[in-house]
């Protein structure tokens, strides 16, 4: 037994009495515009569970055709085609199960009576009057509903709900290609249980091959290993090998070497690596670490003409010849900047400390 709160009373109270008067043709085409209303209701109902929220009223007018953009059906099916592809394209919650739940649940109001359908009448009313725009299609549509269902006959009702329950709605019937696209859907699920299995067999047949990599680097370490042994001996014999051939060719320089330096007044010793020039006044040591750069070069220079040298012995006499003139011209050359300063009235006193310069002036002349 349905029955009326004292809200939905009040409602009541406030329509006034009318009487339609419409035709065959006309009470058809009213009669599936409630069943679109109704599918509608269901909907919201079923979607949301009974809470109104903001979007209520707008999913009520947008999956209803009649109220939408006033519709007018010809047949049950057609009514329920209209109302599937309004599920499946505008509200959040999109699917085919939803259209088949809301036509049963119409069904179910149909075969309870109009009181029943008075009562989801004045629930839609409500919604309606609480959104701004959708108030107007209570002008237009739900207040006549209200008034006009309560002169209605059980017996039509119920004939409505038969015939509506004879009516089949398949997804062929929407028009969207639903059953292709579930078949595809359906074929790239496989295809990814497929891959997933893949991914667990190669996951549980990494630990075996990562084993045999283990000691494949355990193999190759071992090999490089006995490699790097073996190249470090052979580095280690050719390095003796490279020690003995210099020390035989530093001998056999000395001994070429040997008497020119003796005829030039120079001496070279091994351990230090100095060179000690006799002069008759003083003695200039001079070592290779501590030399600049321009008397390393020279001293290079020095030591290829000596190599020279000694490859001709022909020369030494001539060249133990030179060197004393050029002693005798280097001891001369102070006497002269003597002469000048006496002429002009200025005496200088040569220091006894000779210059290391006039060391190098003598080799320059002696590479000339």
């Amino acid at each position: 037994i349905v029955t009326f709160s004292e809200e939905e009373k009040e409602q009541l109270r406030k329509f006034t009495n009318k009487s339609y008067l419409l035709d065959k043709r006309s009470c058809h085409h009213v009669y599936l515009g409630l069943i679109d209303i109704l599918l509608a209701y269901c909907y919201e109902i079923c979607v949301n569970e009974g809470d109104k929220n903001v979007e209520s009223s707008w999913n009520v007018r947008k999956l209803s055709a009649t109220l939408c953009w006033l519709e007018s059906f010809t047949s049950i099916h057609d009514v329920l085609v209209s109302f599937g592809r309004r599920v499946l394209c505008y509200p959040l919650h999109r699917h085919f199960g939803l259209v088949t739940r809301a036509f049963n649940d119409t069904v179910m109001i149909l075969q309870l009576g109009k009181a029943a359908v008075l009562k989801c009448l004045l629930d839609i009313h409500k919604i309606f009057m609480e959104n701004d725009p959708a108030y107007i299609l209570n002008d237009l549509f739900i207040t006549d509903y209200c008034i006009w269902i309560q002169k209605t006959k059980s017996k039509k009702l119920a004939a409505l709900s038969h015939s509506l329950r004879k009516t089949t709605l398949t997804k062929s019937h929407i028009g969207f290609e639903l059953e292709e696209l579930e078949a595809a859907a359906v074929l790239v699920q496989e295809e990814e249980s497929m891959l997933k299995a893949a991914g667990t067999v190669s996951k549980q047949q990494l630990p075996s091959s990562e084993s045999e990599t283990s000691d494949s680097e355990e193999s190759s370490s071992t090999s490089s290993s006995e490699t790097e042994s073996s190249d470090s001996d052979e580095c280690e014999s050719s390095a003796s090998e490279d020690g003995k051939i210099n020390s035989l060719q530093g001998t056999l320089q000395e001994k070429r070497t040997a008497p020119l330096i003796d005829c030039n007044g120079l001496r070279q010793d091994i351990n230090t690596s100095t060179f000690e020039v006799s002069d008759e006044k003083s003695k200039v040591s001079l070592r290779s670490t501590s030399v600049p750069g321009k008397l390393i070069e020279e001293l290079e220079k020095q030591m290829h003409t000596a190599i020279r040298l000694s490859e001709q012995p022909e020369g030494l006499a001539t060249a133990s010849r030179v060197l004393p003139e050029q002693e005798e011209n280097r001891v001369s050359e102070p006497d002269r900047s003597s002469k000048d300063t006496t002429g002009k009235g200025n005496f200088l006193k040569v220091s006894s400390k000779t210059n290391p310069l006039l060391f190098l002036c003598s080799t320059n002349e002696d590479d000339d």
